[in-house]
């Protein structure tokens, strides 16, 4: 198909017929084929194989076809017992959902497998072959048979406790065995000497999760099994609420011949303190964990194998705090989230001045380093030691407070004799590690480490390439950045606090969905602030408000600009995925913060219509954080009664509010009444809050003067939030463009997403990758491999150089510069945007929540050339830059619609398949 578009003078275009004969399928054309192949990603609340589902299950799938331009027209869903009994049929359902459908049968019997399958209808009805899954149901807290919480009575602040017990199995062989497992705060969990399973849980009580695993594989029918647990509790701390030490276990074997054996923790279970972990340790900082240290002359082999001694003196019967549920732990929540553990090697060894060997990891990993000793001397202290950088003059690992993020970074090791291995129970982020006074010689074999992060979907890993080498290693870092700052939960560093900020949250989860296709830790954390909301912010002007890092150790503390982001955040999860369940979930509390903001608009004075001094924060986070740290603010107004940023946030606020109401199907009037009061605020911050030249300065006093800085900030979230008026964004961006990088990490992704939006797609990629101006290509330069807390290392601080926050950027690379966006919630529709200006070529693929899209574009003097493929049940629409005089040919097997021309580009529709986009330079 031939379409020629002609500029005209005023950016109009005229141009071909909308629609011209050419091979393939168009969306939803009749046509001849196949049927559909069998439907493939297979997905049970957003895991493959789930097993501690727990209340309604909800189905997900990749439709598969052959043919172009397909889509599903209808779906039947089958859950079956494991033995084949049929449970529920859904029959055939005309839809073209795939994600979140609804298990609609009886209700599911608990800690028990079962077996689904789907099948899809094609355009033509016509039906794929099924595909199986399978998942498994949770159990409730009335559902652990009688196991106990148990512990050791100890004072240690830092607890290290082992567990175990011993049991005979029956000589039937086993055909299914499952542990499920919870402690305050990180367990391990061992079966005849192996470990079968890890988990952590950081909540409140009635908050904590409890943790499922397969461990069939480890049960043998007919002889002994000994199970044993470390436990370990941190107290307190930035990110994690004290709560009590304890472990809580069920195993459940099952036998070919029918019989089940359960075994729990109670009294029967003997416990001792963990001797390779000695009491007194200090803390790392002032805000996350205790150093740890460990003594291999102390610890006890074998205590997790059978036929263990365990009735000596050191052992003791465990203290049974009760039955679960009980006061201290009135409730347990499945966790689907699970940490994903992958074995690195160092990329160098280097020894420094004095000897030292120093292990060299390439870049920043959340890790637990190991170490290996062949010829260990007992009682020879090792203080091995991890760090961000190197001494130039000594080659040792870096200590300054600076440089250390404030972290004491060591793990003393003290030897026993003969051959041992270290290997370290917590993770710090770090790229060296650094082995003094080793007494042997050390090489790269016996350097390690295990590096953490939240798991994510197989096979669904972002990916992006371009003509700008610079962006490409911003990408790379900026995808790295995301994952390795999500471990238990987001965090705001892997090193420091550990702890999940809801600002640091929201931003690095934009990535995550985005370069990952991650779902569960983002649910997990927009349920865990919805808790915080629940716990401390339920009444009065506290509603409508979220912790500012949650869980933790510190109670109820708010910063009001981060309790506006959560808004944006969960209506940018939705977008994602089109789930409506946690939307609905969110919904409730949104209207809160909605109101929260409408609170805070006075109707008269100084500062009437705009959002003032809007309640939280203390300190430097009074009325607003705006950026962070300090620096970042670059001059900010902070004596502004009436905040620019708080004003843009508050209109996205009720905007988002206006379309959660309509997606819900809300009553009518909740939508237009957030809409109607959006717009009034809207025309009052450009009233009031512009100067002559249109630019946003930083707010007005408490007696209703401009501020005389107009700060970045101001106007960057004027074009991102839509306050600005269309007509001014591009005068508005060239001025944003002139001032370089004038916001810190934690809000550079809005600079760029306002450049974006007003098409200055050459100023992104210009922020991106200028390594003299502040921003990621300056990271890069000076030797930094993960995003950092400030653009700038100041002397006198502790700015962490892990800070994930940053790599938000990473959406506005796949946005902006890929041009791939979700154009309705769900990703039934996306928009291919290929950028008018800057990059030469790029390609890339975006997993969105229907599978993924992959684009290649190469730009030319006519144009751009773009090849497509687009998963089924997909429709893109695709906007090409239309140089004068231009036209595009679109060929391949999907059949494209020509649309028309808005804005200087011609528009297609195109479904499912490969599809080609070729600029002729024909002149007319």
């Amino acid at each position: 198909m031939l379409v020629t578009a002609v500029l005209l003078a005023g950016g109009t275009l005229a141009g071909a017929p909308p629609a011209m004969a050419t091979r393939g399928h168009g969306p939803g054309t009749p046509g001849r084929g196949h049927a559909p192949d069998a439907p493939t990603g297979l997905t049970v609340d957003d895991r493959a194989r789930p097993l501690n589902v727990e209340g309604m299950p909800r189905f997900g799938w990749l439709p598969r076809d052959r043919d172009p331009g397909e889509v599903q027209t209808a779906y039947r869903l089958t859950v079956s017992t494991a033995g084949g009994r049929l449970v529920w049929d859904s029959g055939k359902v005309r839809s073209a959902a795939q994600s979140y459908v609804p298990y609609a049968g009886p209700a599911l019997a608990p800690g028990t497998a079962y077996r689904w399958s789907v099948r899809t209808w094609d355009r033509n009805d016509r039906s794929s072959p099924p595909a199986g899954g399978s998942f498994e149901t949770g159990i409730s807290d009335a559902e652990w048979e009688g196991a106990n919480w148990i512990r050791r009575v100890t004072g240690d602040a830092d607890d290290y406790t082992l567990a175990r017990t011993e049991v005979s199995i029956g000589r039937s062989r086993v055909v299914r065995a499952r542990a499920y497992t919870a402690a305050d705060h990180t367990f391990e969990l061992y079966l005849n000497g192996r470990r079968a399973d890890r988990g952590t849980s950081f909540g409140y009580p009635g908050e904590d999760y409890y943790q499922a695993a397969d461990v069939t594989d480890l049960v043998r029918a007919g002889r002994p099994l000994a199970i044993g647990i470390r436990y370990h509790w941190y107290g307190g701390g930035q990110g994690r609420p004290a709560g009590a030490p304890g472990v809580l276990m069920k195993l459940v074997v099952e036998h070919a011949d029918g019989t089940r054996r359960v075994v729990v923790t109670d009294g029967s279970w003997r416990v001792t303190r963990d001797g390779l972990f000695p009491a007194g340790s200090g803390r790392r900082n002032g805000e996350g964990d205790r150093i740890e240290r460990q003594d291999a002359r102390a610890e006890i082999v074998g205590w997790s194998s059978p036929g263990y001694d365990d009735s000596t003196a050191s052992w003791a019967p465990a203290v049974v705090v009760g039955a679960h549920p009980t006061t201290e732990y009135p409730h347990l929540i499945g966790q689907e989230t699970r940490l994903a553990e992958r074995t690195v090697a160092p990329v160098a060894l280097t020894t420094a001045a004095d000897g030292t060997v120093v292990a060299d990891f390439g870049v920043v990993v959340p890790a637990r380093p190991a170490v290996r000793f062949d010829a260990g001397v007992a009682g020879r202290t090792v203080p091995i030691r991890a760090g961000y950088n190197l001494n130039p003059a000594t080659g040792r690992v870096e200590t300054s407070t600076l440089l250390s993020q404030g972290t004491d970074m060591s793990f003393p090791y003290t030897q026993k004799e003969g051959g041992q291995e270290f290997r370290a129970f917590t993770h710090l982020g770090f790229r060296y590690l650094e082995i003094p006074d080793a007494g042997e010689r050390i090489d790269r074999r016996d350097v390690s480490a295990v590096l953490v992060h939240t798991d994510t979907p197989a096979g669904r890993e972002g990916s992006f390439r371009s003509s700008d080498r610079t962006l490409d290693r911003v990408w790379e870092m900026l995808k790295r950045s995301a994952i390795y700052s999500v471990q238990e939960a987001f965090v705001d560093t892997p090193t420091r606090e550990k702890g999940q900020f809801l600002g640091d949250a929201a931003d690095i989860s934009y990535a995550t969905m985005g370069g990952f296709a991650e779902r569960d830790a983002t649910q997990q954390a927009i349920r865990e602030f919805l808790g915080s909301a629940e716990r401390f912010w339920n009444s009065g002007n506290d509603l409508g408000r979220y912790n500012a890092v949650y869980p933790n150790g510190d109670g109820k503390r708010d910063i009001p600009d981060y309790s506006l982001m959560f808004v944006d955040w969960v209506w940018r999860y939705y977008s994602e995925t089109g789930d409506a369940g946690l939307l609905a979930e969110a919904y409730p509390s949104i209207r809160h913060t909605a109101d929260y903001v409408l609170r805070h608009i006075p109707a008269d004075g100084p500062t009437a219509g705009l959002v003032t001094r809007l309640s939280g924060g203390s300190g430097a986070y009074q009325y607003g954080i705006v950026d962070w740290p300090e620096p970042g603010r670059f001059g900010y107004d902070m004596s502004a009664a009436a905040r620019t940023t708080i004003n843009a946030q508050g209109v996205d606020v009720l905007r988002t509010a206006a379309r959660m109401a309509e997606a819900l199907g809300r009553p009518a009037g909740e939508a237009t009444g957030y809409r109607a009061r959006a717009q009034a605020l809207i025309e009052t911050m450009n009233a009031r809050l512009r100067r002559p030249d249109g630019v946003y300065v930083d707010g007005l006093s408490a007696t209703g003067e401009q501020s005389t800085h107009a700060g970045q900030h101001s106007t960057s979230y004027a074009i991102a939030h839509g306050v600005a008026p269309e007509a001014d964004r591009p005068a508005l961006a060239g001025h944003l463009a002139s001032m370089g990088m004038k916001q810190g990490p934690m809000t550079a992704h809005w600079l760029l997403a306002a450049l974006g939006e007003a098409g200055r797609a050459d100023a992104v990629l210009d922020l991106l990758t200028d390594p003299d101006d502040l921003g990621w290509a300056n990271i890069l330069a000076q030797g930094g491999t993960f995003t950092w807390e400030a653009w700038t290392l100041d002397p006198g601080t502790n700015f962490s150089q892990s800070h994930g926050w940053g790599a938000q950027a990473l959406v506005d690379v796949q946005e902006t510069l890929l041009g791939v966006r979700t154009a309705t919630p769900g990703a039934g529709r996306v928009d291919v945007v290929p950028p008018a200006t800057g990059l030469a070529y790029a390609t890339g693929t975006v997993h969105t929540q229907r599978g993924p899209v992959t684009v290649q574009w190469r730009r030319s003097g006519a144009g751009v050339r773009v090849e497509l493929d687009v998963p089924v049940n997909v429709t893109a629409r695709v906007a090409l830059p239309v140089a004068p005089g231009s036209a595009y040919r679109a060929s391949g097997p999907s059949r494209a619609t020509f649309v028309g021309v808005d804005d200087g580009r011609a528009l297609f529709e195109v479904g499912s398949g490969r599809s080609s986009f070729v600029p002729t330079g024909r002149s007319h």
